[in-house]
């Protein structure tokens, strides 16, 4: 337990940015999980439109840390591939 106010502080603000940081990254994953559900529906425009939402949002968490921009240039790519994949199948 804290006895300093200083380490006191430190813990109510751990708290407050992992509330706020949790809360990103499950947004950032429900967007990913929109795409993912409509490339397995097999809906080439409501995968793109979903692929177009996605990505500002997980650039989003790039610059406000809570990806590694590696991590998110990674899923970003894979995504992309499927969803060009499926409009061409489509097409």
């Amino acid at each position: 337990m804290a006895h300093h106010s200083s380490a006191k502080k430190r813990i109510r603000r751990n708290q407050r940015r992992f509330e706020i940081n949790h809360a990103r990254i499950s947004r950032i994953r429900t967007f990913i999980k929109k795409v993912e559900v409509a490339l397995a529906s097999g809906n080439a425009e409501q995968a793109r439109d979903a692929f177009r939402v996605a990505q500002p949002e997980i650039h989003r968490g790039v610059s406000k840390g809570v990806l590694h921009r590696n991590t998110a240039a990674r899923k970003l790519s894979r995504l992309a591939t499927r969803v060009k994949a499926l409009d061409t199948s489509a097409a």
